[in-house]
């Protein structure tokens, strides 16, 4: 029986007046969903709220038979946690402060919680480094020994926020292939900006901003969805501006010194602009630019 996570109106707004939540509904499968926004869009929120680090104003959520905003202690036993930013006793060999952790999580049998704490060690290749210090970790480690902590107590919902800020190449391509061993079996949130680590990664995804969701759906179909409606051009720099101005630009960027724009439009918007393939980051910037009906008139055609 596969587990879901059904969130129903999620709301939350800050004493200052921040509204970091409005209304979001979602449904998480078993398996790796990736949320995808920019800082600042509620994503950290959303998750500390599914942590029980804060409450909600408004909403539901449920995870099986479990009420996950009002039964905090059965969502505990279940969850691993792995925040945007966490401390580790830079003293502590990494060996130890697993095992303490693990006897924080009710491991209390001696050779039980020796087990577990080799086997984790092992699943994210620190193991050679067990004895070595948290505090002389780089910072792929340290996000290894991260999602070790996460996974104390065999949890079903495992959520990391922005897990790869800052990880270099390869670095990334371990930790992903590490996210995607553990979300064969159990819900994996992945909470993010970089819409490589979701591409590379999810059956399942959504792009929230602002604190609302924007467009749900999986990576592939979202993406053909674009397909015909994508296009690009390269201008010159002082031209820039007057183009964005002129036509529907979703991104630009820089290549080779060149800038080339970016263009969400059912046809080509202007002279110069010619038809590319779309790419997740083609989806992404079109809904955080306020370019959806695009997306979801073409994934209803679809």
């Amino acid at each position: 029986m596969t587990l879901e996570l059904a969130i129903q109106g999620l709301s939350k707004t800050y004493p200052n007046g921040v509204r970091a939540l409005h209304g979001v509904t979602l449904t998480i499968p078993t398996g790796m969903f990736g949320l995808l926004g920019p800082n600042g869009a509620g994503k950290s929120t959303l998750m500390r709220t599914l942590a029980t680090l804060q409450e909600a104003d408004a909403g539901s959520a449920r995870m099986g038979a479990i009420d996950v905003l009002r039964d905090k202690d059965a969502v505990r036993r279940q969850l691993g946690y792995l925040p945007q930013d966490f401390g580790v006793y830079p003293k502590v060999p990494a060996q130890d402060m697993l095992d303490h952790l693990a006897r924080l999580k009710g491991l209390k049998n001696g050779g039980e919680r020796r087990d577990v704490v080799a086997t984790l060690l092992k699943q994210v290749n620190l193991w050679d480094v067990r004895k070595k210090a948290l505090g002389g970790f780089s910072g792929g480690m340290r996000q290894r020994f991260g999602i070790a902590q996460a996974l104390l107590g065999n949890p079903q919902l495992v959520i990391v926020d922005e897990p790869t800020a800052g990880l270099d190449p390869e670095e990334r391509v371990r930790f992903h292939n590490l996210l995607a061993e553990i979300g064969e079996n159990v819900i994996v949130i992945l909470s993010t900006h970089i819409v490589s680590d979701v591409s590379d990664l999810c059956a399942r995804m959504a792009i929230i901003n602002k604190g609302e969701v924007l467009l749900t759906g999986d990576p592939t179909t979202l993406t053909a969805a674009l397909d015909g409606q994508v296009w690009q051009m390269a201008v010159a720099r002082e031209a820039l501006e007057a183009t964005k101005a002129t036509y529907p630009v979703v991104a630009t960027r820089l290549v080779a010194g060149r800038t080339l724009v970016t263009a969400v439009a059912p046809e080509a918007p202007g002279e110069g602009f010619r038809a590319i393939e779309p790419t997740l980051e083609d989806v992404y910037f079109a809904a955080i630019g306020g370019r959806l009906p695009a997306v979801r008139s073409a994934a209803l055609a679809g």
